[in-house]
């Protein structure tokens, strides 16, 4: 049978799976439920391109007395990255940019930029010269030098926030504020978590000749079957929409207003623009299709969106050996020689080194808002889970509990 557009097996053990070892998770899941820690959980779990397990627990909203259900849209955030790479990909395909052309080939108005080294006595930042424009392959890896403005960690982050670069109004708009600030290393020599992924979007776009949104539309999510993927939740299915909680203190959940001490984004309404960073709401069903296709090599169910060699490209690790040799606080997660990224994707690269037990060359990302997901070749599976509690450690603690139950029922792993 099917759920929505993915087929379901006769049970988890034809793919591997014991039935009693995923109880665990279904029970840790709605244990979470049941402490209050989340309103609702939905995590989908696929192998052998056949479903294994998609449970549903809670609601989508505290209060209401229907259950969350498959069908549930979440605000994925950053997990709209992926998608924006592969959009990024597509064109690739198409001969419109290479890896190492450098980004001001593309987004001219980022000619010039200096770098920051420090800050001087009267508190004004001292820059240098950089030694060469960045690539779209730092770009696309977040080895650029660019910053947010998420974090409150670094000048250049907080310079970001000054001057609102993640409340423009428009892509032309946000790259003019990126511009009239420094970039924070020299391109190449580090790893920081950035808008850079929104600069893509500004790429496509240019390069497309069409918004963004239109071109996702049209040669991604469409020809996918993504059906309720987009910037906006449609007027008649707002009440698919879950609510987004965040910790109220003393135990409880409220509602968030506010995502990274911004105004939360309205999806009832157009966005002030289309974000390639975090702007996209999907549902499990419409992201395990996407999940399935970059772990199909690029087609699903007879529709290729990219060829293998593509995909093969943006699963290998592009950051330099000499930043994975080293360690530094800012780089919010731990990149080492086993451990890296890809364009737009992390990268497992010797997870038994990382005492992970996750197949060679998992990809995987998630969104601030909860939501995660896993593609792991090695053992041809794939995971994606929904919650809507913004970022925090009780929100990465599903992340990593999942990983460790669903590897427990797995059975019949590839040697």
């Amino acid at each position: 049978m099917t759920a929505g557009s993915l087929p379901f097996a006769e049970n988890p053990e034809v793919l591997g799976f014991s039935s009693a070892r995923l109880a665990d998770l279904n029970g840790y899941m709605s244990g979470m439920v049941e402490a209050g820690l989340v309103a609702g959980t939905s995590t989908l779990l696929m192998r052998h391109g056949q479903v294994a397990a998609f449970q549903t627990f809670g609601h989508a909203r505290l209060g209401d007395a229907a259950p969350l259900s498959p069908d549930t849209i979440f605000r994925i955030y950053s997990m709209t990255k992926p998608v924006t790479g592969v959009a990024m990909m597509i064109l690739f395909e198409e001969g419109r940019w290479r890896l190492d052309d450098p980004v001001t080939d593309h987004l001219p108005e980022l000619e010039g930029q200096k770098v920051f080294v420090g800050m001087a006595d009267d508190g004004s930042m001292m820059t240098e010269d950089v030694v060469r424009p960045p690539t779209m392959r730092e770009l696309m890896s977040h080895t650029a030098g660019l910053g947010y403005g998420l974090f409150d960690v670094h000048p250049i982050e907080r310079a970001y926030r000054k001057a609102g670069v993640m409340t423009a109004d428009s892509h032309d708009d946000l790259l003019g504020r990126v511009a009239r600030i420094p970039l924070m290393f020299q391109p190449g020599s580090e790893w920081f978590y950035s808008i850079a992924t929104d600069l893509q979007a500004l790429v496509v776009k240019r390069l497309a000749g069409m918004s963004f949104g239109e071109f996702l539309r049209t040669r991604i999510l469409e020809p996918l079957g993504m059906v309720d993927t987009g910037f906006q939740a449609p007027a008649d299915q707002l009440h698919r929409l879950a609510e987004m909680y965040c910790d109220g203190g003393a135990g409880e959940l409220e509602v968030a207003t506010k995502a990274f001490d911004m105004p939360i984004n309205d999806y009832t309404r157009p966005p002030r623009f289309e974000s390639g960073g975090g702007g996209l709401v999907s549902t499990a069903v419409d992201y395990a299709r996407f999940c399935q296709m970059i772990l199909n090599r690029g087609e699903l169910d007879g529709i290729r969106i990219l060829k293998p060699e593509t995909v093969a490209l943006m699963a290998t690790n592009v950051i330099p050996d000499a930043v994975l040799g080293t360690t530094n606080p800012l780089r919010l997660l731990p990149f080492n020689p086993a451990f890296g990224f890809g364009l737009d994707l992390a990268v497992a690269i010797d997870p038994r080194a990382l005492g992970m037990v996750e197949g060679k060359g998992t990809l995987s990302w998630g969104g601030g808002g909860g939501t995660w997901f896993w593609i792991d070749p090695t053992n041809d599976l794939i995971f994606v889970g929904m919650i809507q509690r913004m970022a925090d450690p009780v929100s990465n603690e599903f992340r990593a509990r999942a990983r460790t139950l669903t590897y427990a029922a797995l059975t019949h792993p590839e040697k």
